[in-house]
């Protein structure tokens, strides 16, 4: 492609409209002329503006900009999709149940693995997503074969994509003896060392936690942990995690994925163990479940980052999941009501790393001159109604390359 061009007639907010009360009634909106050179956004434009140089122009027609999103949870390496549909057998046990079914159904996927995880990473893209954190399993059952179809796929869409892998123990780090293997994964194409439950699936909160600490510490990696535990349980081993994060030294670099337990906790609790995360930089990631939904405006009022993923597309686990963070991010701002302009259009943080195109308290106000053009092209009046309505994407942008989509006679294969 051109290594400079212009991307022409883009819509772009301004700022909050007001009535004489002084409340908000909508959003601002202009139109510009962005330029994108070597992947990066070079210039910034009024649409009035006559374009200075000569470079390719491609219209935009008035779509909607937007930061491109981030899946930060999904499992790519053990899914159904792309194969036959699947419904889910009930899960007696829990998630041992589930755990259980593994030991035949990870053998009987790893041919179909690395096909399945790329048409996943489509799926994602065409929605908007281009980085992607994704778990994989590391076991005694399928060992690092996961890992490696996992790392073949994202390496095909490197030109697409950012991404970031976890090595996750599925079974138990130390139920089942996997903590030579999670080393071995970390040496081998894995950015963070995962865990699960130390609680109910280790059974043994303290070890579990330390074991998973010190192979983040030896290999100098973060930590991205599933915590479902309940209430009082889910709360000791957030302390505790905590509290080890703080005496490694390792604030900012732990995630806290689902953290079930914070929708069972009193207000209070849940106030006292978000100040705790947000003093230490531990994140949390949530799916937006529907039960069980834990309080994400009183951990993100407290401080906490926090940020959205599919988790699973129709897999043994779950038959649910479209793989769309726009929808995560809509089903959000429903669950807590954020009926209103300014909420609405400040929940698209949640899936863009922070940034969002209004200039909000506490949020990095985007595009600037500089930012790679990672970029969503929406069809919407502005960020309010995209989430609220989950508004179609005509084009995804990664780098200046469009990924997905197609604008003007600009397409995914280039300009």
């Amino acid at each position: 492609m051109s290594r400079s061009y212009w991307l022409t007639n883009v819509r772009l907010e301004k700022g909050f409209t007001y009535n004489e009360k002084k409340v908000i009634t909508g959003t601002e909106t202009g139109k510009y002329h962005i330029k994108i050179d070597s992947g990066k956004i070079s210039s910034i434009l009024s649409a009035k503006e006559w374009l200075p140089d000569q470079d390719p122009q491609h219209d935009a027609g008035g779509l909607l900009m937007v930061p491109s999103f981030k899946e930060m949870h999904i499992h790519i390496d053990k899914t159904y999709y792309g194969g036959p549909w699947k419904a889910c057998m009930p899960a007696m046990n829990g998630v041992k149940t589930r755990i259980e079914e593994e030991q035949a159904l990870l053998p009987q996927l790893l041919p179909t693995a690395k096909a399945r995880a790329e048409k996943m990473l489509d799926l994602l893209l065409s929605f908007g997503s281009t980085h992607v954190r994704t778990h994989c399993n590391v076991d005694p059952v399928i060992g690092l074969k996961n890992l490696e179809a996992t790392i073949q796929a994202l390496e095909g869409y490197k030109d697409k994509l950012t991404y970031e892998i976890v090595a996750f123990p599925q079974h138990g780090l130390l139920r089942s003896n996997s903590v030579g293997l999670i080393r071995e994964a970390m040496k081998n194409g894995a950015n963070l060392v995962g865990g699960v439950d130390p609680a109910t699936i280790d059974e043994n909160i303290e070890k579990s936690l330390e074991t998973i600490m010190d192979i983040a510490v030896e290999s100098n990696s973060d930590i991205d942990v599933h915590l479902h535990d309940p209430d009082q349980l889910g709360l000791f081993t957030m302390q505790r995690l905590a509290s080890m994060t703080e005496d490694a030294g390792w604030q900012g670099r732990v995630t806290v994925s689902h953290a079930s337990g914070l929708a069972d906790l009193s207000v209070s609790e849940a106030t006292s163990i978000a100040e705790r995360f947000s003093e230490l930089g531990i994140s949390i990631t949530s799916t937006v479940p529907i039960f069980r939904t834990i309080p994400i405006p009183l951990l993100r009022e407290r401080g906490v980052k926090v940020e959205l993923g599919n988790d699973s597309i129709t897999d043994h686990w779950t038959p649910f999941g479209i793989g769309d963070n726009l929808e995560k991010v809509g089903r959000l701002a429903e669950r807590f009501r954020m009926i209103e302009e300014r909420s609405l259009a400040g929940s698209l943080q949640y899936i863009t790393g922070g940034r969002t195109p209004l200039n909000q308290e506490g949020v990095k106000t985007w595009p600037a001159v500089g930012d790679e053009a990672n970029i969503v092209l929406l069809e919407a009046s502005c960020s309010a109604e995209a989430v609220a309505r989950r508004s179609k994407r005509a084009a995804v942008i990664f780098r200046g390359n469009v990924v997905s989509g197609s604008i003007s006679s600009f397409e995914a294969t280039g300009v």
